[in-house]
């Protein structure tokens, strides 16, 4: 997430779904009362991309734009760590966190989910690993000029641990010991798309595709009936291309992958997904994971929990509580992909 600036937003004719991560790739063919509107613009460090489907009603159509401008703006000025006077960064910036903090309704839901689902991944995905991140320089600090030592390492990563944070129901309130610097970045993008998509169903939009740098909320279907159809990327960092293609009806998507954001030292590459247990950069082949789930920041965070864990623990776990969850492993010989049984049904031939 990144510091609120005033965006230039976009709303034109959609001839196609520029995607990041996923793009829309089925044709489409319009009646004339409905066509495909995109309403895109910059934000949280990357862009969106919302697709709705209406008739030419300009008026509405800058409303809706505006809309969505003040509710990506509320969650960025709720839960983003790169700007100083975000809810988030004043809880983190305490000299003491032992006493109960009011927060919003909207940052108590992430948190609330978020530790369910620590509790579920035991551990995999843990919104106070922050500081250790930033240690290795993924966070707003610049990147370090040595990679960290051991001793930095488990000194920083003791102090660490999503069990160390405390919740409150009513009213909203947050508590930590010893303080915490929490991070919500694996989480809060796909809030955003899910409050996006809440915004939208509130205004009456009955068919709608919501993207924000590759995590998708899909409502509805297109003018001509088709459906939605969204494409997991394949793992390489040279080229956009296609690995498969899904149709997930009205629910939502995410991704998590090594292959975007990593740099090189000395040789080595250190992935930005950090496993919470050893306080270090992923290691393992899992090159991507594909979550899809009934809300976006769910699918958001455990496909960088099931990145965490790897895909033996990671199909395990997604069998057993029957997620719908697609793996691109790394070989010798290329990619090799594998899906849970959840995830059988929305795969398109």
């Amino acid at each position: 997430m990144t510091s609120g600036v005033t965006r230039p937003v976009r709303v034109a004719l959609a001839s196609a779904f520029l995607a990041l991560a996923f793009v829309a790739l089925a044709g489409c063919s319009f009646e004339a009362e409905e066509k495909v509107w995109e309403i895109s613009g910059p934000v949280f460090g990357t862009r969106y991309h919302i697709n709705v489907v209406m008739a030419d009603d300009q008026p509405r159509l800058k409303a809706l734009a505006s809309g969505i401008e003040e509710v990506l703006e509320g969650v960025d000025a709720s839960m983003s760590t790169w700007r100083e006077d975000s809810e988030l960064s004043i809880f983190n910036n305490l000299e003491d966190q032992s006493e109960w903090r009011s927060i919003s309704p909207a940052l108590h839901e992430v948190l609330s989910t978020a530790n369910r689902l620590s509790m579920l991944t035991d551990g995999a995905f843990d919104v106070t690993i922050g500081p250790v991140v930033n240690l290795w320089g993924f966070g707003p600090q610049a990147r370090p000029e040595e990679v960290p030592s051991d001793a930095q390492l488990q000194s920083t990563l003791s102090a660490t641990g999503f069990r160390k944070l405390e919740l409150r129901d009513s009213p909203p309130a947050l508590r930590a010991e010893p303080n915490q610097y929490v991070d919500l970045s694996a989480i809060a993008k796909g809030y955003g798309v899910d409050a996006v998509a809440r915004f939208l169903e509130e205004e009456g939009v009955s068919a709608f595709l919501v993207e924000i740098g590759g995590e998708v909320s899909v409502q509805g279907r297109k003018p001509d009936g088709e459906v939605w159809r969204l494409a997991i990327e394949e793992p390489v960092s040279e080229q956009r291309q296609v690995n498969r293609v899904v149709a997930i009806g009205n629910r939502a998507m995410a991704t998590s992958g090594d292959y975007r954001n990593y740099y090189e030292s000395e040789g080595q590459r250190f992935s930005h997904t950090i496993d919470p247990e050893t306080g270090r950069p992923i290691e393992h082949n899992l090159a991507s994971v594909t979550v899809i789930a009934d809300d976006c920041m769910t699918a958001d965070a455990l496909a960088t929990a099931f990145n965490v864990m790897g895909p033996e623990q990671a199909m395990a776990l997604s069998t057993r509580e029957n997620i719908a969850a697609y793996f691109i492993v790394r070989g010798e010989s290329g990619f090799k992909s594998m899906y849970s049984p959840a995830f059988s049904s929305f795969l398109t031939d």
